[in-house]
């Protein structure tokens, strides 16, 4: 099967002629027009292209005003705010004294943007905690190498704790603050990101 679009005549109409292209184009030079007639290798009858310009019926039904961006090509780019990232792509920022802990009903909810994170009060105030239990003392300490590796540059660092003979436990609050604030649950979040898979107790498979 064919598709056939009517362009404008130009002598200036230029195509494409890469050899690794996986469709066959045919011009046919007409007056007052040119019909390009593509012949698809696959079951898309567009062929298999990448970006292409709308097609007229797609101009003619105004799909542009429904969009954002312009049916010439010049698109506008959103910067995403911080909010919008996710909490594992933001930076932690510096915690004035001055400021006052996360109350504990915000903490809460922001436990469902972390993954095997608790709360815990201690010391009069409120901490993460993160435990992990791994296959043996040697995997413990890979674990703790990858954290540091990981919160190094975030400048805001969990206290470690090596417990034998296969368990690490991490802790992290603002001590500056006396609590939790934004930066503990991104460095958290940072810390679910490391692969574990491989430190973990493996699991028995059953016959």
């Amino acid at each position: 099967m064919a598709s056939t679009t009517h362009l404008p005549f130009s002598p200036l109409l230029s195509l494409s002629k890469n050899p690794i292209e996986k469709s066959k184009t045919l011009v046919y030079f007409t007056r007052p027009r040119i019909s390009v007639k593509t012949h698809a290798t696959g079951t898309d009858l567009v062929g298999d292209f990448g970006a292409r310009d709308p097609f007229p019926a797609e101009i003619a039904s105004n799909f542009g005003d429904k969009v954002l961006g312009n049916v010439d090509t010049e698109h506008k780019i959103l910067i995403p705010t911080a909010a919008a990232l996710s909490i594992s792509q933001q930076q932690c920022t510096p915690i004035s004294h001055l400021q006052q802990p996360m109350p504990e009903d915000e903490a809460k909810k922001m436990l469902f943007k972390v993954l095997g994170w608790r709360l815990i009060h201690e010391e009069g105030g409120i901490k993460l905690q993160g435990l992990w239990k791994l296959r043996d003392f040697k995997c413990a300490v890979e674990l703790i190498n990858r954290i540091c590796r990981v919160v190094e540059s975030t400048g805001h660092f969990p206290t470690l704790h090596l417990e034998q003979p296969n368990q690490v436990r991490a802790e992290l609050w603002t001590s500056s603050i006396g609590g939790l604030s934004m930066n503990d649950f991104i460095v958290a979040a940072k810390i679910d990101g490391i692969k574990t898979s491989d430190l973990v107790p493996r699991k028995r498979v059953w016959a």
